[in-house]
């Protein structure tokens, strides 16, 4: 019997290692939350750290509204992460409608507050599909807000960066410039904005190596809850949704457990692929919610360990 290519591809699959057997769990990661607006949103948010916390990220972020909309809840979210756990939280703060006196005002109050890493962003307009405009007292852009910060104090900063270019960018060379930009501003690292092919994220490694760029770059991974979000966020960030992932999701809307399930199948089988790709630091966009996120570094070979406050007990 003579085999076709895709029935010869399909046979190598059974005879395939298990994708995740044996990995030592020699990675590291990050998660990132938004401030709370309930009580009950607050409950979950803090059970979600309490729940990532026994892995050892390197730090654990909360993200910053547009506009400053969410300016006093990230503020509080992040003072009580700092105060409250051993975590190193990281607090983001962009560019959007305020002065640079005011932006320096908000990096001081992080400082005082014993918070030493800034997600610094340009952010998004406070309305969606207007273009960003700058305050006119304020930091122009990304790396203008990089280099402000450094004059400040000594922050580890987080920059973002677009495997699919930013929808404002026009081209990736364009796009690779700013990134550059950024990091020669005085940042410690890039993480990307969310993508669904490895392949997207190694390309988009390799042409940034070409462009001089030496920082580390840290793939920021999306597990998908939530279809019709995940469908609304990829339209503002410019990442494409691949038609055989839309085609998988199909059906589950009203299943959630089910859902779940076929969410942590892909982003685990993505974060697979990009270890075997070299990649040893993961940055988790958790929506507040821990079990995918978990189940992932869990099937990564990551364990929990020991925090200072459990030893210290």
């Amino acid at each position: 019997m003579t085999l076709s290519l895709s029935q010869m591809e399909e046979a190598r699959r059974a005879l395939d290692a298990p994708l995740f057997a044996g990995l030592p769990g020699d990675i590291g990661v990050s998660f990132e939350f938004f401030p709370p607006k309930t009580e009950k949103m607050e409950a979950q948010l803090w059970d979600s750290i309490q729940t990532l916390a026994p892995l050892g990220p390197r730090f654990v972020s909360v993200t910053y509204g547009a506009g400053g909309s969410t300016r006093e809840r990230t503020h509080a979210t992040v003072a009580r992460i700092q105060r409250e756990t051993d975590l190193a939280a990281a607090a983001h703060l962009t560019c959007v409608e305020a002065s640079r006196a005011e932006v320096n005002a908000i990096a001081e109050e992080y400082w005082a507050a014993g918070v030493r890493h800034i997600v610094a962003l340009r952010g998004d307009p406070p309305v969606p599909g207007e273009p960003f405009r700058a305050h006119p007292d304020g930091y122009a852009n990304a790396a203008d807000l990089v280099a402000g910060l450094r004059k400040l104090h000594p922050f580890e900063i987080s920059v973002a960066a677009y495997p699919e270019c930013h929808p404002d960018s026009g081209t990736q060379a364009a796009d690779l410039d700013n990134l550059k930009r950024k990091l020669d501003a005085g940042a410690t690292r890039a993480i990307t904005q969310f993508f669904f092919s490895p392949d997207c994220f190694f390309r988009f490694r390799d042409a940034a190596a070409a462009a001089g760029i030496e920082s580390e770059i840290v793939p920021g991974i999306l597990p998908v809850s939530n279809v019709a979000q995940t469908r609304k966020f990829a339209g503002l960030c410019g990442a494409e949704i691949p038609g055989w992932m839309d085609r998988l999701f199909e059906g589950l809307d009203d299943r959630p457990a089910a859902r779940q399930l076929v969410a942590a199948t892909l982003a685990a089988e993505l974060c697979r692929k990009l270890y075997a790709g070299g990649v040893r630091h993961f940055h988790f966009y958790t929506l507040n919610r821990a079990e995918l996120a978990y189940a992932i570094c869990h099937l990564l070979g990551l364990r929990p360990v020991a925090t200072a406050q459990e030893k210290a007990a």
